[in-house]
């Protein structure tokens, strides 16, 4: 109700943004990369868990390591492992940052594997753009 006041009175406007509130992590002056990759990371696993409820855990086992996403599977797990590893056992935040980068990257590959052909018309559209 309060959101709906505001909105009607225009006072909507002072609240910030979705992007500063979910990157905010990011500046905080001491372990603020590291968080951020921890608590990206540790979402990311909680999407994939997300999908054991409405597939059950193992069809989604079966369906990760089918031989058409077993690349994209490995990438994916692998990103997750290799944040978590740079921050908490490497201690190299920039090293964390590039992993969490890779992650975003994996985790969409991996979830357009889903979809039929997706795959493929990313590969033409990014082709298409570099060319």
């Amino acid at each position: 109700m309060d959101k709906l006041k505001r909105v009607l009175s225009g006072r909507d406007a002072e609240e910030p943004s979705g992007l500063a509130e979910g990157s905010c992590l990011l500046w905080v002056p001491r372990k603020g990369l590291t968080l951020f990759a921890v608590f990206y990371t540790l979402g990311n696993i909680a999407s994939i868990g997300s999908t054991l409820f409405l597939m059950g855990p193992m069809k989604q086992l079966k369906r990760m390591f089918e031989p058409t996403r077993l690349i994209a599977t490995i990438v994916m797990l692998l990103c997750l492992i290799l944040t978590l590893c740079s921050a908490f056992w490497w201690r190299k935040e920039g090293l964390a940052l590039l992993f969490c980068i890779l992650q975003f990257f994996a985790l969409a590959w991996y979830s357009i594997s889903f979809i039929p052909f997706a795959r493929d018309a990313v590969k033409k559209c990014v082709s298409v753009c570099l060319s």
